[in-house]
């Protein structure tokens, strides 16, 4: 189970490894899996539940595991939650960091989010077998640890990996950005405060949810408009870059055989729009985006 609207990143996995999508609607409030939905279309065969933080917005994910039970409780197993956190570095469920609540977790590092390392990411293992296997599928299968006489000389394979592995480059640029991460972090939560104070009730926007416990990093502020297509050319004429970030992936034709309805997505994907949140806006920027805003388009 999986939500349509992310990067191909997330999703292309699951057919690589041979396993069927079944795509979830999403929740318009959020944007983030309709967990309603998500009930409805588990079935016996479902294993795996792959759930993405949009724009950095936590899944509700005391309700995931409720799920979980449920799904123990009429077919003798739990699936596996996988997090796709790409976007949610720094961003908190109920106090605690996204990625420490005991589900599969990844997380980007690629060249424009929160932290980078110019590529590559980080993966969160729930317990130790996972991440005993996760570091030795990593590269190649080979045990770097194991006392062998010929360090060039691998011992037995017993599983085939691939060449995952950091280098001491990327490890060092990540290094020195996780030393500024906190101060870029705050900047994006700032910025995307004062969209949420000074665009609140303005015609034609329609904000997401906030709620209590669900504390976003704010790697994209995104937000639902009117005439869509209008305001995109709109502020584009006024200087100003705004993006639907991600095209949905149900649509393509590698995955064409998984197509099905996605109603709530087809209304959203109409509106759905971001517009720059990152600590490079400034005081001055922002408040030009909002006027732009407010003045219509």
């Amino acid at each position: 189970m999986t939500t349509a609207l992310t990067c191909t990143a997330t999703n292309w996995p699951i057919p690589a490894n041979n396993l069927k999508i079944k795509w979830v609607d999403v929740n318009p409030t959020t944007l983030n899996l309709d967990l309603d939905d998500l009930r409805r279309k588990i079935t016996s065969k479902t294993k795996v539940i792959m759930v993405v933080h949009w724009g950095g917005y936590p899944n509700d994910l005391d309700e995931l595991k409720k799920i979980q039970r449920e799904t123990k409780d009429m077919y003798g197993f739990e699936p596996m939650i996988i997090e796709d956190c790409a976007h949610a570095f720094g961003s908190t469920y109920k106090k605690n960091p996204i990625g420490s609540h005991g589900n599969i977790c990844t997380f980007s590092f690629q060249a424009i989010k929160h932290l980078t390392t110019v590529d590559g990411g980080l993966l969160v293992c729930p317990n130790q077998k996972l991440y005993d296997r996760g570091k030795l599928i990593r590269w190649y299968g080979i045990d770097r640890n194991s006392n062998r006489k010929d360090f060039r000389c691998e011992a037995d394979i017993k599983e085939w990996g691939f060449k995952f592995h950091m280098n001491d480059v990327c490890a060092a640029i990540g290094i020195e950005n996780l030393k500024k991460v906190d101060d870029i972090i705050s900047k994006h939560k700032e910025n995307a405060a004062f969209y949420d104070q000074q665009l609140s009730g303005t015609n034609g926007v329609t904000l997401l949810a906030r709620e209590p416990g669900f504390e976003s990093s704010f790697w994209i502020y995104s937000m639902l408009v009117d005439r869509k297509s209008d305001f995109m050319k709109y502020m584009a004429e006024k200087n100003v870059m705004v993006s639907q970030v991600h095209a949905r992936n149900d649509t393509h034709t590698c995955v064409s055989e998984f197509r099905t309805s996605l109603p709530t997505l087809d209304k959203v994907e109409q509106r759905l729009i971001s517009i720059p949140v990152g600590w490079w806006v400034t005081k001055e920027q922002r408040e030009y985006i909002v006027d732009c805003i407010k003045k219509g388009w």
